[in-house]
């Protein structure tokens, strides 16, 4: 079982040298080894639970017919598993997450095999009703396995699933949750190359550890950056800018490096998905609508002759400038085209206490300058 020694148990030390090499044990073949076992327990949980609902449904445990749709379902299964990560480290950690994608991959296994059935028009060689059963009864068996053998991996693997080693060489102060804390000056570590006992003793704090931290002044992380290149983990540099500027990842070129802090607009299929999506919704809307957006038109116009759309700057893509429009609620008179009146709980206004007044904002939609969103929850 992995033991995660806190930041104490190895900085107040008294004997340095007393401290037992490598700090952690190797976790990647408990890992396989859990995969392995997790991908053979599916299969008896899947193979199973069609037999579980032959022998209720058909009085019969080794039905032929189930057995035989346990034997195509399973590899089936099986592929669609490891292609969405059934068998992945955030499965071993996450329970949550390895439930939902074990009952992903057991309907997607599932909806594959009916369709080849269907277009072989092989599906009379299994009973509909046992299928159905055994897949519930098989979908219970992998939730259930999961849960069972989760303390398990726990203990194994410990919470996190890999072993992380942070380490302290001047830099700012770090805490990183289930992980190895050591203070390289107390430990005698320094990122020496040109000294190959030390070279050899980094590598005996850094093996078996699936990442390896370290924070310190920027004058050193051009060697800690070498030393890790050589050291054959994964190595980070704690760097505070990341954080301050929100960096979301790294470029680097042939004549500079850059953070990236932010990212471009969608890619050109999801815009079409999402334009052709707001064109719908829009459009289905101001036809669904249009009895109450010319009754609401026509009441505005009656009320004192002005305009029925106010129309307001509002900054939108790429803060640029785009008019909203909206039903007019104020008399020409008192527009408050700085919008320094807002909508309230007590709103005398009708049409913008029942927020009827943002109905004209699908035109803005059709024209591609607002998109559908979720509904936000307004404060009073």
């Amino acid at each position: 079982m992995t033991q995660y020694v806190p930041t104490d148990a190895l900085t107040k030390t008294a004997d340095r040298r007393r401290i037992t090499l490598p700090l952690a044990p190797r976790l990647e073949q408990r890992r396989l080894q859990f995969f392995l076992a997790l991908l053979l327990l599916d299969g008896f949980a899947v193979i199973g639970g069609l037999c579980t609902a032959s022998w209720l449904y058909l009085g019969n445990f080794a039905d032929e017919s189930s057995l035989l749709h346990g034997q195509v379902l399973v590899p089936i299964y099986w592929t669609v598993a490891l292609s969405i990560q059934v068998y992945s480290l955030e499965a071993l950690r996450n329970l949550q997450f390895a439930r939902t994608r074990a009952a992903l991959s057991l309907f997607g296994a599932e909806s594959a095999l009916l369709f080849v059935g269907f277009a072989t028009k092989s599906t009379d060689n299994f009973s509909r009703v046992s299928g159905l059963l055994g897949l519930l009864f098989g979908l219970l068996l992998l939730l259930w396995v999961r849960s069972l053998i989760r303390p398990v991996i726990k203990a194994g693997c410990g919470e996190s699933g890999i072993n992380v080693l942070l380490i302290d060489d001047g830099g700012p102060a770090l805490r990183v949750k289930h992980a190895y804390h050591i203070d390289a000056r107390e430990h005698h570590l320094a990122p020496d190359l040109s000294d190959p006992h030390m070279m050899d003793r980094l590598g005996l704090y850094m093996m078996n550890m699936d990442r390896v931290m370290v924070t310190c002044p920027q004058d050193s992380r051009a060697a800690w950056a070498l030393v890790f290149k050589s050291a054959n983990v994964s190595g980070e540099i704690l760097d505070p800018d990341v954080k301050a500027l929100g960096v979301l990842g790294a470029r680097r070129e042939k004549d500079y490096g850059a953070l990236i802090v932010a990212n471009g607009p969608l890619g050109l299929r999801s815009r079409a998905l999402k334009r052709a999506l707001d064109t719908m919704l829009a459009g289905s809307a101001i036809i669904a609508l249009a009895p109450l957006l010319l009754l609401v038109a026509a009441l505005i116009k009656l009320e004192d002759g002005g305009p029925v759309f106010f129309v307001q700057k509002r900054t939108g893509r790429g803060n640029r400038f785009f008019p909203i429009y909206k039903f007019r609620s104020m008399r020409v008179e008192k527009l408050d085209s700085a919008g320094n009146r807002s909508a309230c709980k007590n709103d005398d206004r009708v049409t913008r206490k029942t927020s009827i007044d943002e109905l004209p904002q699908l035109i803005n939609v059709l024209r591609g300058q607002m998109s559908i969103s979720l509904a936000c929850r307004r404060r009073a």
